[in-house]
């Protein structure tokens, strides 16, 4: 009797990490979930960065060289040999600005895109919160986006010291917002398709062309204002071009804004990203089976 009553003291002194429920909704978003793994969206993070250009010659330099030679090619084709207006900016801050910031989204929209297929063997092991991976890729290329736009910032500095008509303007206050409507768009549609390509493993092949053929519907290469004024509102209707013409405007003094398109941007990115993670929720209790 003795041995019983201590055996139970043992037990109610016990503290218990997980908890077994019954399956929760498709449309529930755990986020207290998600911050008890911030441990290991670091660690993942850490993983990402490091790995990316281990056993390379010069590692974290891919983070600079890169947007410089895509600037340079879109300054010699699109500016020197098309003679594509830049609504008087130069043309190499021109496509400096749109090449850092639409590489950051095509990186979130990429990375996040392949989570299923990829991750799988993870996935069918061992248990945490499926939305950790695609957090932690968009926070991974996000050190790179920063380390772009201080390459960006650099250049806009000198430029501006030698007499460029460049300047700041009001929309800078909104640079911190249109970073993170672009990282929830970039992050709602690689969820979106990692969903997808459990189950249609040709999605994956598509991803990188698809990519491409946005970025020409965006005004990364051209001005929204050579667009003629008919069309304009066509290409609107890609919640990116907004965000894209407020990042010039913000950083350079040039761009388009209008409230009502800068507030379907806001509306569209929010509603990508619930459907996105509505999807990548459904699929998560069945992936295992599927891919």
């Amino acid at each position: 009797m003795e041995k019983h009553s201590v055996k139970n003291l043992a037990s109610q002194e016990q503290e218990w990490t997980e908890v077994i429920e019954p399956d929760k909704p498709w449309w529930q978003l755990n986020i207290g979930e998600l911050w008890r793994y911030r441990d290991l969206v670091i660690l993942l993070v850490r993983r990402d960065f490091v790995a990316q250009y281990k056993q390379t010659i010069l590692g974290p330099l891919w983070h600079l060289i890169t947007p410089l030679l895509s600037t340079l090619t879109y300054t010699v084709i699109f500016g020197n040999i098309a003679k594509l207006p830049t609504d008087g900016i130069p043309p190499f801050l021109f496509y400096l600005c749109g090449t850092t910031f639409w590489g950051y989204f095509a990186k979130c929209l990429t990375s996040t895109a392949d989570t299923f297929v990829a991750n799988q063997n993870i996935f069918s092991k061992v248990y945490f919160p499926r939305l950790v991976m695609p957090l932690s890729q968009v926070i991974s290329a996000g050190i790179g986006f920063l380390i772009q736009l201080g390459l960006f910032l650099i250049f806009a500095a000198y430029a501006f010291w030698q007499g460029a008509p460049i300047h700041l303007s009001w929309a800078l206050s909104l640079l911190p917002l249109l970073v993170l409507l672009m990282v929830i768009l970039g992050l709602g549609m690689g969820i979106i398709i990692s969903a997808m390509t459990t189950k249609y493993h040709d999605l994956r092949h598509a991803v990188s062309f698809g990519v491409q053929l946005l970025m020409y519907a965006t005004p990364v290469i051209y001005p929204l204002s050579m667009v003629p004024p008919q069309w304009q509102k066509y290409l609107l209707l890609n919640p990116l071009t907004s965000l894209m013409e407020l990042f010039r405007l913000a950083l350079l003094g040039e761009g388009f804004f209008e409230p009502v398109w800068f507030a379907y941007s806001v509306f569209m990115c929010v509603v990508v990203l619930l459907a996105g993670v509505v999807s990548f929720n459904r699929v998560e209790r069945i992936f295992v089976d599927t891919v």
